[in-house]
């Protein structure tokens, strides 16, 4: 135990000072407008913590975005595999490993933001809950700034430190205002989960990838993770709670982004931005209507083309003596001599 508990502190300890760093860091700056000792700055501090993890892992976002993208794209191939070398697991697994390769995809990049926020995830609520019931800091944390921290109050009455099961049990009486909160974040916490996940199977996966190995995985996690965080979700701190909530809702936005703008080739997705674009080059050609001023100022409508100027025509007099009728155009004089030699 004592050397598992060695790794697990030189893994952990790096993680105490980076997240006690940054929240420190949104707490000094909203102290300047709001209370310092008050839950709302301590608050707004795990979410100003919670949007710069969710900077640093942009990067990585979109390599899980790509790894998706290619995996989708590459299930007609893995199902050619499997009806090939079906009789054969071993085989199978080298040609699905090559094919993933040359692809440039992993079927574990997908999970890579999620397991890397882990971590992290454990770090806030280990500070949280030493805070809770130890007032003892970690990281740059000081014991001092984490019983502030532990006995701040959002709005003077919900600890940022108390979880659902706490407020139930802890007391004469429940807490029924720490309570419903915790139950609406846990609530939003699955929901955001739930819907990020279910936005990616419904837009943005080809229907050809929909009854492979990946979406049965996609399926799976669809509900298996939303009843995780429902479940273990009354132990965590409101403080955790708040990062967890913020978290899954800048990925279902940052999701959103991608699907709407940059979608899979072949999902309704991609459908949807191409009935878009049609849609605007439409609008585009209307906005040209008859009678919109051109590049001279001139109304399209109201040009005509320019007519030729003809020649009056000439009497049989005025043709015999070569007499230039008015508003025409001068006469060849060797014509007219000709004429006047009676045609020689």
């Amino acid at each position: 135990m004592g050397f598992l508990s060695d790794i697990g502190g030189f893994i952990m300890t790096p993680l105490y000072y980076a997240i006690s760093g940054i929240l420190l860091g949104w707490h000094e700056l909203l102290s300047t407008f709001l209370d310092p000792e008050g839950g709302l700055s301590w608050a707004l501090s795990i979410i100003g913590l919670t949007l710069v993890i969710r900077i640093m892992l942009i990067p990585l976002f979109v390599k899980q975005i790509k790894s998706q993208r290619n995996m989708q794209l590459i299930q007609p191939k893995v199902k050619e595999l499997q009806k090939k070398y079906g009789h054969d697991r071993q085989k199978l697994g080298e040609e699905t490993m090559k094919l993933y390769k040359d692809a440039g995809t992993n079927p574990f990049a997908s999970c890579l933001p999620l397991i890397l926020q882990m971590p992290i995830f454990f770090a806030l609520f280990r500070i949280l809950d030493q805070a809770a019931k130890n007032q003892s800091g970690r990281g740059f944390l000081t014991d001092a700034r984490a019983t502030d921290f532990a006995e701040s109050k959002i709005f003077g009455k919900i600890p940022i430190s108390e979880s659902f099961w706490e407020a139930r049990t802890w007391g004469p009486t429940p807490d029924a205002i720490v309570m419903i909160v915790a139950v609406i974040l846990v609530i939003s916490m699955t929901a955001t989960t739930f819907t990020t996940q279910r936005q990616l199977m419904s837009k943005n996966m080809p229907a050809d990838a929909m009854s492979g190995p990946y979406a049965q995985q996609q399926k799976l996690l669809l509900y298996i993770l939303p009843l995780v965080f429902g479940i273990s979700g009354v132990a965590f701190p409101i403080g955790v709670l708040l990062y967890w909530t913020t978290s899954n809702v800048w990925t279902m936005g940052q999701q959103f982004y991608v699907i709407r703008n940059n979608p899979a080739p072949g999902t309704p997705a991609f459908k949807a931005k191409q009935d878009r674009d049609r849609a605007k080059g439409k609008d585009l050609k209307g906005s040209e209507e008859p009678g919109a001023a051109g590049p001279s100022g001139e109304a399209e409508g109201d040009r005509r083309p320019s007519v030729r100027p003809q020649p009056k025509r000439q009497t049989k007099a005025q043709r015999q003596s070569g007499q230039r009728p008015a508003g025409g155009p001068p006469q060849n004089p060797n014509l007219i001599k000709k004429k006047q030699g009676g045609g020689r």
